[in-house]
């Protein structure tokens, strides 16, 4: 057995300069080519080989029977008449939205009912591609919804071999190739084309053909430059309406698009894709760049940047949009397996379990467009949002705008399906911490089974047991968060050296069946300083919230679900005592949970905290009002206070003024 040793050593000592000959699992077309692909760290497990247990399942199970599985029986953006379905109703991205985030979730839980809605999408698209190679409503030629449909078509190919999506997708290229030239990305295609870049590169991967590579170029070239933008980061204060250079009837101006919450969060995903193709190490440095800029100017406590609509700098009673959390998600999935670095597990989590469940109720029947880290009440008021609407708050079916409604899909099932990667030895990695079943082959072919048994991220234990068809040698790397110092790696009972956090730890032996593997990964209570000196809690992944009662107002029906308003009585100006924080646990199991873990009924930890009152903290505008800046003092009787969970709170404060010692 042998333990450490990153891929990229691996990969520098088999292959030097890299040739694609050298690369597993590729055509011999491929190996021929005289146009090199970079080499990605890891490869994304394909949508099928994960299942999700345990607590995951349930999530996910939620989702099915909310929002997800039946809005296109409602919603007149998705129901017959879409013109993705060949109707006259809306032929945009609603429907290829929907799709993106249906498919997974269809699959992982190999619902039928869900794969046959689903599939009414796809054999649609499929069937009705033009004879010039163009797919989808022929009244909208915007290449933008066609990224995202490919996404969802790159996936169900996955799930079922259907190589008439190769084909779909070989002649939409050629024919996008020519037209190009004469029609360029335009408005949102134009920020957004590294996600059609990623989808040549998945065909390309699997195809073994490198003649895409000149519309990756001309989508790379006709495509906004994110690298420039973060290289010289001149978007470093809260924008508003006149700083965005918005007109009555003009479309969005450039400025208004370069700073727009989503488009970044599409766009961290930019510099790691684009350096498949450029080869250029340096390419996948943008995203920690990105990150760092947003982060600086704009950061959130709960792992995502400010965005309500456009970027609002540090108070964290400003906003961040659905959108904007799953498809940041969806750009680390993506950068974690191009880059291999275990940082971008880190971040991944922490908005995946916080920030995502946040926007959501326990039923997932309605959403947030907006979720403020600081929020003391959800209704139909003005805010200082930088230039969302009054709804932008609520929970309902689509309150300020319906992009979230067809977007928010994605968000548990590609997380779920993004837990596992493989290796270019062939083995299995754990980037990701949450119960599952992954199902792959490893050296000549032998079946395997890695069963992962945890409550993590409500736990601070995770076991996999390996199965297999015989003795197998292979890798197993885990991701060890960096917050998690003195952890512990166990095989069969046996340590090993303690992994370096913020890192993988790679274990080489032969496994059989029976082997069982026991990470511990120690959690502890985490104080971060942010804005105006401000104190956020953290363990672990998780991110915690005061904990407010909660008064739920229903506004109006809306089809199958309704819009709410969320109110309290409950008193939130608090500012705590650093060094009073205590962790509560209660007993839990890794078996299925009765009820979602994010929720406040079936949340299992907690943290208390010494507290008084601070007077001078009040609302404004309907929010809570400017931070008093750090360190504070209070005559206030002192209070013993109970945080819980970010994403089980749906009102809260997380940022907090800090009680100066007496």
């Amino acid at each position: 057995m042998s333990v450490g040793r990153s891929r990229r050593q691996f990969v520098k000592s088999m292959v030097g300069a890299a040739t694609l000959s050298s690369i597993p699992n590729l055509s011999l077309a491929a190996q021929s080519s005289p146009v090199p692909l970079g080499i990605p760290e890891f490869r994304p497990a394909p949508l099928g080989s994960i299942l999700p247990l345990g607590w995951l399942k349930l999530q996910l199970e939620i989702q099915a029977r909310g929002l997800t599985g039946h809005l296109d029986e409602f919603w007149p953006d998705l129901d017959k008449n879409s013109g993705w379905l060949g109707g006259t109703g809306e032929s945009w991205e609603r429907g290829p939205y929907y799709l993106d985030g249906l498919v997974p979730l269809a699959f992982l839980l190999k619902d039928p009912r869900l794969i046959e809605k689903a599939n009414r999408w796809i054999e649609r698209t499929i069937a009705n591609q033009q004879s010039n190679g163009q797919f989808g409503p022929r009244r909208n030629d915007d290449w933008w919804p066609r990224m995202v449909m490919l996404k969802a078509l790159s996936q169900y190919h996955e799930a079922t071999r259907d190589d008439r999506v190769i084909q779909l997708m070989d002649r939409y290229f050629a024919y996008q190739l020519k037209e190009l030239s004469w029609r360029p990305l335009r408005e949102w295609g134009k920020y957004r084309w590294q996600d059609e870049v990623l989808s040549i590169a998945w065909l390309q991967d699997r195809v073994g053909e490198r003649r895409w590579l000149p519309l990756a170029s001309l989508l790379q070239k006709q495509g906004y430059d994110w690298a420039t933008q973060f290289k010289e980061f001149r978007y470093t204060q809260k924008m508003d309406r006149a700083s965005l250079g918005f007109t009555p009837t003009d479309p969005l101006p450039d400025r208004a698009m370069q700073t727009h919450g989503v488009n970044n969060a599409m766009a961290l995903k930019a510099g790691p894709v684009w350096s498949l193709f450029s080869s250029n190490p340096t390419d996948g440095l943008g995203l920690q760049i990105q990150l760092n800029a947003l982060d600086q100017f704009h950061g959130l406590p709960n792992g995502m940047f400010s965005g309500d609509e456009h970027v609002a700098g540090l108070n964290p009673s400003q906003g961040i949009e659905l959108c904007a959390v799953v498809e940041a998600m969806f750009s680390l999935e993506q950068s974690s397996a191009i880059l291999g670095q275990a940082w971008i597990g880190d971040r991944l989590e922490k908005i995946a379990f916080n920030a995502l469940p946040a926007a959501l109720t326990d039923d997932m029947w309605a959403h947030q467009y907006d979720q403020q880290p600081n929020q003391i009440s959800c209704s139909l008021r003005e805010r200082p949002w930088t230039s969302n609407g009054p709804e932008s708050n609520l929970f309902g079916l689509e309150p300020n705008f319906g992009c979230c409604c067809a977007n928010l899909h994605q968000g548990w099932p590609k997380f779920a399906s993004s837990l596992w990667m493989r290796d270019l030895e062939g083995g299995a990695v754990a980037g990701l911490y949450a119960p599952s079943e992954f199902r792959f082959n490893a050296g000549a072919g032998t079946a395997v089974v890695l069963v992962e048994n945890t409550d993590y991220p409500f736990s601070e234990d995770i076991v996999i047991t390996v199965q297999t068809q015989q003795p197998v040698q292979f890798p197993l790397s885990f991701r060890i968060p960096e917050w998690a110092a003195n952890n512990s790696i166990q095989i069969n009972g046996e340590s090993t050296p303690t992994a370096i956090s913020g890192s993988y730890a790679t274990v080489r032996r032969q496994w059989k069946t029976g082997d069982r593997i026991e990470i511990h990964l120690p959690m502890r209570i985490r104080v971060r300083t942010g804005y105006r000196n401000s104190l956020s809690v953290e363990w672990g992944p998780l991110v915690f919230a005061l904990n407010l009662k909660e008064r739920w107002v229903k506004l109006r029906q809306r089809g199958l679900t309704a819009d709410w308003q969320v109110l309290t009585d409950s008193p939130w100006n608090f500012a705590i005592e650093k060094d009073s924080l205590r962790l509560i646990t209660s007993a839990s199991s890794s078996a299925m949970p009765a009820s979602s873990l994010f929720s406040k009924s079936g949340n299992p930890v907690s943290v208390g905290v010494r507290a008084r009152k601070l007077e001078a903290w009040k609302e404004m505008d309907s929010v809570a009002g400017e931070l008093p800046q750090s360190p504070v003092t209070s005559t206030e009787p002192g209070e013993r206070l109970t945080l819980i969970p970010y994403g089980a709170a749906k009102l809260r404060i997380t940022s907090f003024p800090e009680l100066q010692p007496e």
